[in-house]
């Protein structure tokens, strides 16, 4: 990506701010993608399969908080997405047509803010998960977990807290992206 013609002619703080939300904005971007994308197969793989359906951890509360954080990681992505277009707002000669200030803090806030949510969504479905994993790992009996497989803890089982993982990490780096374009700023 070139900059325009008249990048150079803009003060120094704006084109350090542009060049800070373009930056930021498309590694935080591919980041939560590429998360976002293995996370969502995961979840899909272990919603469908046939052995998670009741006797899994995967069903309930955990999955449905996994599913809401996994949702609010979307909206995330679209949102350091527009720290992108945010940027190329920014190299514009007129500044008139700038962002302010205080709406640029303002968009990197409510970045912070849906990640945070997310965050307690996902750890929230986290917690539902291991909590259900930890108890159907206590209620094996040593040598009878043959005999009653919907007791025996599955690699599904495991999928879904990789998910949630996956989930948890997106969020942070878009928590990430968030916090240090907003220190950047305020400098």
């Amino acid at each position: 990506m070139s900059d325009p013609p008249d990048f150079q002619s803009l003060p120094t703080p704006i084109q350090r701010a542009a060049a800070g939300f373009r930056t930021a904005g498309w590694a935080g971007f591919w980041v939560q993608v590429v998360l976002a994308v293995v996370a969502t197969i995961i979840l899909l793989f272990a919603a469908t399969s046939r052995t998670v359906a009741s006797t899994s951890p995967g069903s309930g509360f955990g999955v449905l908080f996994a599913i809401c954080g996994l949702v609010a990681l979307y909206v995330s992505i679209f949102w350091t997405f527009r720290y992108t277009r945010l940027s190329k707002q920014l190299q514009t000669p007129d500044p008139a047509l700038r962002p302010r200030k205080a709406d640029t803090v303002e968009l990197l806030r409510m970045g912070v803010m849906i990640n945070l949510i997310g965050l307690l969504l996902i750890i929230l479905g986290a917690q539902a998960i291991v909590g259900a994993l930890l108890a159907k790992s206590l209620s094996q009996v040593q040598g009878l977990g043959a005999l009653d497989p919907s007791r025996q803890i599955q690699s599904l089982d495991i999928f879904v807290v990789q998910a949630n993982t996956h989930t948890i990490t997106a969020h942070f780096a878009g928590l990430v992206t968030s916090l240090w374009l907003l220190n950047r700023l305020s400098r």
